[in-house]
């Protein structure tokens, strides 16, 4: 948790894997879900969860732009299990923190 965080903060996930085959074992999506519910601790706190199978390379992707959308709607956080998850990107990265979400 953040400093602003509190026991009742509401969290957005956004998961993602790089290719098809990753998506369809399972096995990479099923960790990021496992260290995101470590994380917030009480399920019910999650208000959404978005998935994607795309390169972290590009920053125009679908699933996270509407998973950022819906943090900022719901005034919750945006919660990854891994920074690389999110981007390649330490400026796009940077940009999103200071969106507020």
């Amino acid at each position: 948790m953040t400093a602003t965080d509190t026991p009742e903060t509401r969290y957005v996930a956004y998961y993602r894997v790089s290719t098809e085959r990753q998506g369809n074992s399972g096995l990479g999506l099923e960790a990021q879900r496992a260290a995101v519910r470590a994380f917030v601790k009480r399920p019910e706190l999650i208000a959404g969860e978005f998935t994607e199978i795309e390169s972290g390379k590009r920053n125009d992707r679908e699933q996270l732009r509407l998973a950022i959308a819906a943090a900022k709607e719901q005034g919750a956080r945006l919660v990854i299990a891994k920074l690389d998850r999110l981007s390649r990107n330490a400026g796009f990265i940077f940009a999103l923190r200071d969106s507020g979400v």
